[in-house]
């Protein structure tokens, strides 16, 4: 098998994986972001068993460079092959939903109507193949994907052809054995009806929550598709409807000429069984059990091939040409010993079964049930456990005698049931990677969901914790949900401009926020009061963030230049060169040398703080206050912004 690739990997310069999606017979499935594209795919990586045939490898390029011609709204999309690290791959169209496998086996069984729309879908998807050329030869339901909404995508369409999950040459199994056909079970060419077989076990699937054959070994399974006559659908569904169960019966038919004859009569036949319309019965007479014809042979009973490997082609050998009777001139003969053989096969049941019973096939009931139906029949049972990862607990999955099976009265007969898919410990997660842990509890045959929730401690995509809690025992394919770290909550920054500085700090503080500095900057507001915050007001900030504030500061004090006796100007550019705003007043003077000179200024002498204001008296000549004047002097006040008073 390949080697799963690590989260972030990068796959042939162009697909970086996101995480493992699954894995099947053939190859691993992980999801990952193709970096070209922008968008996720679905990177089906071979085995390395396969990778290592060559003929393999042929086949499955040129499948792959088929099936990238094929777009259908219910076939999932191959997009790119290639190769990389030693193996193989295909680049595909990737899903959010859950394998209809999945569907089943959690919902079980499904309504009429919900079972009928997506087999139509299934046989859209088979019907546009089968007009191709393309014959799937897997379908089952875990080649179904089904998102959200009800939308059932069909997969490996063109892939199949190369690599199936018991595929080996013609002779022997092509394809899972719970849903391959008949002729596939013998090693027969197939067609669109060996597909349209697998879509009615599909079906029965959907509609029971069971497949209807099932067997210790997958041989076993298949000499039941080729020689029992599944049980009728309502026998485990009471509410299948006699319409709709003439449809699964027809479409499971042992004889491909029997079946629907393509994937539209088949979809007819269904829109029909909505109605509660049975489908017309296939030509020729109809019967319980149907005799191979075409390539089919007869089958030996299953006992006689507990030691075979694979299915091969029985049949009565044809006898040299040289010892045939040409002219039938013996036909009495043979006659005569059919008769004897007749008469003794009659005797042998009356003398030697009269003490013997059919054993009833038992397998896909409930322990208590199949006991009871043993016991009826005079068979005593002992049951042996064994884990299976789909069946309930409780529920047969092999029985020894099989079913069909004469045995005297008072037999034992071995009953294997389902121990459940067996139980796992959850473990402690706490801190790793997202994509780490959901390896681990698929690994344990979990199921996996995620939820996300602010932390301030656990960095983000770790584990905080898993629901079960860790510790707990949880039988196999239960889900487990892992509670994934989105980082620190995210809170918006207040506004604490204006506020002084202690207020600010409260403030930052109880939000969680911490105040990383703070910077004094002179200004004319009350020393204390924060000027700028760092981040803005109304900003997101993860709880724990720090904030920069700048605060005002006191302006420093300085000397005020003496300006008594300078010109009106000069004066004005003085102080405020030296960070001194500047106030005038006026007064008369009849002296001439003062008219338009500082005659005092306030304060003077000291220091005082920058941008504060310094008044200076500016002197105004008037004759009337000159020596030896009569004249009455007035007085003149100039403010900061130019206006003249007189009093």
């Amino acid at each position: 098998m390949t080697e799963l690739p690590e989260t972030s990997t990068i796959i042939d310069g162009r697909y970086r994986v996101l995480h493992r999606v699954g894995s099947g017979g053939m190859a691993d499935v992980v999801c990952a972001e193709d970096l070209q594209l922008g968008r996720n795919v679905a990177i089906k990586l071979l085995h390395r068993r396969f990778a290592a045939d060559e003929e393999f490898v042929e086949r499955f390029r040129r499948e792959a460079s088929s099936a990238a011609g094929l777009q259908h709204p219910h076939v999932v999309a191959v997009y790119d092959r290639g190769a990389w690290d030693g193996t193989f791959y295909i680049a595909m169209e990737y899903l959010e939903g859950r394998t209809l496998k999945r569907l089943v086996q959690e919902e079980a069984p499904l309504s009429a109507p919900r079972a009928i729309d997506l087999t139509i879908q299934i046989l859209r998807a088979a019907r546009f193949a089968h007009k191709r050329g393309i014959i799937h030869r897997d379908l089952k339901p875990h080649n179904v994907i089904v998102d959200a909404e009800g939308r059932a995508k069909v997969t490996d369409v063109g892939i199949a052809k190369a690599g199936a999950s018991d595929m080996t040459q013609t002779g022997s199994i092509m394809g899972t054995a719970q849903y391959l056909s008949p002729e596939q079970a013998q090693g027969f060419a197939v067609s669109a009806p060996s597909d349209l077989y697998s879509v009615g076990i599909i079906l029965y699937e959907m509609l029971t929550g069971r497949v209807p054959f099932e067997g210790e070994s997958a041989v076993a399974i298949a000499l039941k598709q080729v020689a029992e006559i599944p049980a009728p659908p309502s026998a485990f569904n009471p509410a299948v409807p006699p319409a709709l169960e003439a449809v699964v019966l027809r479409a499971l038919e042992k004889d491909p000429a029997r079946r629907f004859a393509d994937a539209d009569e088949f979809i007819a036949a269904l829109e029909h069984a909505g109605a509660g319309v049975a489908p017309p019965p296939p030509a020729g007479d109809r019967t319980q059990v149907i005799a191979p014809t075409g390539p089919f042979v007869p089958i030996p009973p299953p006992d006689a091939y507990r030691e075979v490997a694979s299915i091969e082609h029985y049949g009565p050998p044809t006898p040299p040409p040289e010892h045939r009777d040409p002219g039938g001139t013996r036909w009495w003969i043979a006659g005569l010993v059919a008769l004897l053989v007749i008469l003794l096969l009659g005797a042998g049941v009356l003398l030697l079964g009269k003490d013997k019973v059919n054993v009833p096939n038992v397998v896909g009931n409930p322990q208590a049930e199949a006991q009871l139906i043993l016991k009826r029949k005079g068979l005593s049972t002992e049951i042996t456990a064994k884990e299976h990862p789909t069946l309930a607990k409780g529920t047969v999955i092999g029985q020894d005698p099989g079913g069909g099976s004469r045995v005297p009265k008072g037999d034992v007969v071995t009953l294997v049931v389902s121990a459940g898919p067996g139980t796992a410990r959850i473990p402690d997660l706490t801190g790793q990677p997202r994509s780490a842990a959901r390896q681990k509890l698929s690994d344990l045959g979990f199921s996996v969901s995620e939820e996300r929730t602010p932390d301030d401690t656990i960095k983000q995509n770790r584990v905080i914790t898993t629901r079960p809690a860790s510790g707990q025992e949880l039988e196999k394919g239960q889900n487990v949900t892992l509670v994934i770290s989105s980082g620190r909550q995210q809170i918006t920054v207040p506004k604490v401009t204006g506020l002084t500085q202690d207020e600010a700090r409260s403030t930052l503080e109880a939000l969680g926020f911490t105040v990383s500095s703070t910077e004094k900057e002179t200004s004319t507001s009350a020393p204390g009061t924060v000027l700028q915050q760092s981040p803005a007001p109304d900003a997101k900030l993860a709880k724990g963030g720090k904030v920069a504030l700048t605060v005002a500061k006191a302006p420093a004090e300085v000397a005020v230049p003496d300006v008594t006796g300078q010109g009106r100007l000069a004066a004005t550019h003085t102080l405020k060169a030296a960070g001194f705003t500047v106030s005038q007043t006026q007064q008369p003077t009849g002296d001439k040398t003062q008219d338009l000179h500082v005659i005092s200024q306030d304060p003077t002498g000291t220091k005082a703080k920058k941008g504060s204001t310094v008044t200076i008296t500016v002197g105004q000549y008037d004759p009337a206050l000159a020596p030896g004047a009569t004249t009455t002097p007035t007085t003149t006040t100039t403010t900061p912004d130019g206006t003249v008073t007189t009093p």
